[in-house]
């Protein structure tokens, strides 16, 4: 007996296109560390390129939240492990298993960008999952105090769920090697709340606005 198809609208079909593959790329701009200029006070400021897509994955999640529910985003989150996992897996069969041609030069520079550890590679694994979560689940909390503020929801969603990412992530890939890694959680948490403040609420409008069009 055939099964009815499940009703997605474009909106959600949109959205998580774009998710699944903003999942990937975050691994792979993560690899180049991005200078954010000199700021009065803060004094200069670097972070990891990756931010730009996983701000995106925040934004992204968010909209679907306030266009279908909570149950919804938690999916949303939770499906995207697998392009995750799968491109981890492909990069290390690619970079390790996979010979490279013997007229092709760049290998030792291709391996040393996009390949990670095993440690670094769990520790994204667990930042990913924690860290979107909890972004659905404080945007939506906030979302029941009324349901208006669009802009202030998502930043602040975006800026606790930040700190919370780069905690795990640090500390995860770096505890016991010796490194400071307080001092690097603080240019790293500092940074992205920097681009946070920036970047999410624009973005937040635009995908809610883009998505109620969409489903219009």
């Amino acid at each position: 007996m055939d099964r009815p198809a499940p009703v997605i609208t474009r909106s959600l079909f949109v959205f998580s296109l774009l998710y699944g593959g903003l999942v990937v790329l975050a691994g792979v701009l993560g690899t180049k560390l991005a200078s954010l200029g000199h700021w009065p006070v803060l004094g200069d400021l670097a972070v990891e390129s990756g931010i730009f897509a996983f701000l995106l994955l925040v934004v992204l999640s968010s909209a679907v939240a306030e266009l279908h529910g909570t149950a919804t985003a938690n999916k949303l989150v939770r499906f995207g492990f697998i392009p995750l996992i799968v491109s981890m897996l492909l990069l290390t069969f690619v970079i390790h298993v996979v010979p490279p041609a013997s007229f092709w030069t760049d290998q030792d520079a291709y391996a040393r960008l996009l390949g990670q550890g095993a440690r670094m590679q769990f520790a994204g694994l667990i930042s990913y999952g924690v860290s979107q979560t909890l972004n659905v689940l404080i945007f939506s909390k906030l979302s029941q105090k009324g349901g208006r503020l669009l802009l202030v929801r998502a930043w602040i969603a975006s800026m606790l769920s930040q700190v919370i990412d780069t905690v795990l992530f640090i500390t995860i890939s770096f505890a016991g090697t010796g490194l400071p890694i307080v001092q690097i959680m603080e240019g790293q948490i500092i940074s992205k709340l920097v681009l946070s403040t920036i970047m999410v609420p624009p973005f937040i409008w635009f995908f809610v606005k883009l998505g109620r069009r969409l489903d219009a």
